[in-house]
């Protein structure tokens, strides 16, 4: 049987990082002689060589080629590519990491489409979500399923077909390089599918490397050429070139590295300028937002000190995501949602009327006489703002999006002027979706994305004022999983899918935390997403003092009946207070971090007790530093006293700070 996937791997001192990589691709559950690793290295100097020959020796499906160090993937990709023997081939970087299933899946799939080209899920530790991964498709589109923002090499290519298309990387080639690979790759291909159910590969983080503005320009026209080869005038070609007017030529303008490189900014001007009148004529315009729109009018019109005074004075947008309704319909989470576009200040963004249309409002530092009404004109722009809501999980990064009614609203906001929002409401249903399939056990973080007439931002949803909802729910398909509603320390929501234990589903919740200082007792009320049959294990609430010394004091908690619709049960201790003297089994002056204590285990609670001026209150557990100590130094009962004597801080740190002055040898 011949070797159906070449697995080419590029190297350059990885150190350990590599570690992930290399055991992901040995591991595969596709059988060894089915598939081939090739791995390339760059004239590593850290033993990686080494390391690769040992593999190598004792694998018969593995090979190492080593070539001297050229600083760039691209060649070693190329040696790699000639010397595979697979009928399709994948590229991976050192910090990338395949799932086991990756090969076997994304083989079975290709073949089954007949695929020149195959996209398997990726998914990333941070950056915006992958879009084009929103369903599987056997024949992709390069505009209706944006696979514009899949232009990753970690992707799996009919070996035949780039071998049809002379298709390799460039020397030395880039980021710009690899993107250019993969585009020429869809233009030429017959069939490109997308397998978006299971994820296929992690992609690790890449050091970005330094691109002149000249070797980038001729990479993209010899792009733009292939373009021009293979798509016809119209708008599917205008909507190609436009991507990379925004992406390549225009955004790096507004960087603050152009803004402060005062030598190089104006060769990287020139360089743009020239290009873009050769090659992006004004018509391209309409496809990009408007602050783009007004860079690309000045660049046209040779006017640096203005895109330099716009680079300086376009701050990175925010996003507010406010919940509205948090309910449970049997085992659906509704959310409801307004969502809304700030400025670089923390304001609501706002527009300018004109009658009936609506106008982006510039920077005052901005000279705006040779800016058109037309330019500044995002009436359409507003109509079609939308917002984009997506379940990420924590540990794997995978992300789904979830289906949403939404519309948008304009809100006055004073003379001619109005601010957009949008209104949405989504149904998420965990049975189903992670498109179609259950979503996994762990926590997964809900954010949201938001397209405006004038820019786009992303952030997570925080929470609603008020009360928290903590009621789980056990969602019954395909079987019985708990399902709990949780917050972070700073408000933002995310899910719980089946804790691990009573003990944890309430360690997820424990923000939601009241405290009640009535008499000689605190009472600590804890909310409870779901109580068993069983009414829940004993528990007990454990309290160890941050100060020097150790101390601690526990109480037993008890289950008693919750808030309808928003809890199943509370978790009351009834913990005895004294400020003065108090004794072991006192909550007494200072802060307390605390846990939950089953006959099981033990886990930290999201929250600790302070106690001040006989006041206490309830703090997110980072906000107690463990190692925090008094002036007063030591932490006995007649410490504690004097603590509370008027001026006695300031006479002990007079005293130490006389005594470190007058220090003799």
């Amino acid at each position: 049987m011949g070797v159906k996937v070449s697995l080419i791997v590029n190297m350059h001192n990885p150190g350990d990082t590599a570690d992930a990589c290399i055991r992901s691709a040995l591991e595969q559950t596709m059988p060894a002689d089915e598939y081939e690793v090739i791995f390339v290295d760059d004239g590593s100097t850290d033993g990686t060589a080494e390391r690769l020959d040992a593999i190598a020796a004792v694998r018969r499906h593995v090979r190492a080629l080593h070539l001297p160090h050229t600083g760039s993937p691209a060649r070693g990709r190329n040696v790699g590519l000639a010397a595979a023997a697979g009928d399709y081939v994948l590229f991976l970087d050192p910090g990338d990491r395949l799932e086991r299933e990756a090969l076997e899946r994304m083989h079975e799939r290709a073949v089954e489409s007949d695929a020149d080209v195959l996209a398997g899920r990726l998914t990333r530790d941070s950056g915006p979500p992958m879009t084009a991964f929103g369903r599987s498709t056997a024949r992709a589109d390069i505009l209706r399923d944006r696979l514009l923002t899949l232009l990753h090499p970690q992707q799996l290519y009919r070996r035949a077909f780039l071998e049809e298309h002379e298709l390799g990387f460039s020397v030395p080639g880039g980021r710009m390089g690899e993107q250019a690979f993969v585009l020429r790759a869809f233009l030429r291909a017959k069939v490109i599918a997308v397998l978006a159910e299971h994820v296929c590969c992690h992609l690790g983080e890449r050091p970005r490397a330094e691109e002149e503005p000249r070797a980038i320009v001729k990479e993209l026209q010899a792009l733009l050429d292939d373009v021009d080869a293979y798509l016809g005038e119209g708008r599917q070609r205008d909507r190609v070139y436009a991507y990379w007017l925004r992406y390549a030529v225009l955004r790096p303008l507004l960087t603050s590295k152009f803004a402060e490189s005062s030598v190089d900014r104006g060769m990287h001007f020139r360089v743009v300028q020239e290009f873009m009148v050769r090659r992006f004529p004004e018509r391209l315009d309409r496809h990009l937002p408007v602050q783009l729109r007004v860079v690309a009018a000045y660049v046209r019109a040779g006017r640096l000190d203005q895109i330099v005074l716009m680079s300086n004075a376009s701050k990175r947008a925010g996003l507010r995501a406010d919940l509205t309704e948090v309910r449970w319909d049997a085992h659906v989470l509704v959310l409801g949602l307004t969502v809304e576009v700030l400025s670089g200040d923390g304001s609501p963004d706002k527009y300018r009327m004109d009658g009936e249309r609506v106008h982006w409002i510039p920077p005052r530092s901005l000279d705006t006489r040779q800016l058109g009404e037309d330019l500044t004109d995002i009436t359409d722009d507003v109509e079609r703002a939308r917002i984009e809501l997506y379940v990420r999980h924590t540990e794997t990064g995978v992300v789904h999006f979830l289906p949403l009614a939404q519309r948008v609203e304009r809100v006055s906001a004073g003379r001619r002027r109005i601010r957009v929002r949008i209104k949405g409401e989504t149904r998420l249903d965990i049975s189903d979706a992670a498109l179609g399939e259950p979503l996994s056990p762990g926590q997964w973080e809900v954010h949201v994305r938001m397209f405006s007439g004038a820019g786009q931002a992303r952030s997570r949803v925080s929470r609603p004022d008020g009360p928290l909802n903590c009621l789980g729910v056990l969602a019954q398909r395909p079987r019985m999983r708990l399902v709990v509603p949780c917050w972070s320390d700073q408000g933002e929501l995310g899910l719980a899918i089946e804790p691990r234990s009573f003990t944890e589903s309430i360690a997820l919740v424990s923000p939601g935390v009241e405290v009640k200082h009535l008499g000689r007792h605190l009472y600590v009320v804890l909310p409870v997403p779901y109580v068993p049959p069983s009414g829940g294990p004993p528990l007990e609430l454990v309290m160890r003092g941050a100060g020097r010394r150790a101390r601690e004091v526990s109480a037993p908690a008890l289950v008693e009946a919750g808030v309808p619709g928003r809890l199943a049960g509370q978790l009351v201790a009834k913990v005895p207070v004294k400020r003065l003297f108090p004794g072991p089994e006192h909550l007494g002056p200072g802060a307390w971090l605390c846990s939950l204590r089953s006959a099981e285990e033990e886990l930290g609670l999201r929250f600790s007790l302070e106690m001040r001026k006989g006041r206490i209150e309830a703090r997110p557990a980072a906000a107690v530093d463990p190692g925090r100590r008094s002036p007063m130094g030591r932490d006995t009962a007649l410490h504690r006293l004097g603590r509370r004597l008027p001026g006695a801080r300031h006479l002990v740190r007079w005293a130490r700070a006389g005594g470190r002055r007058y220090l003799t040898d």
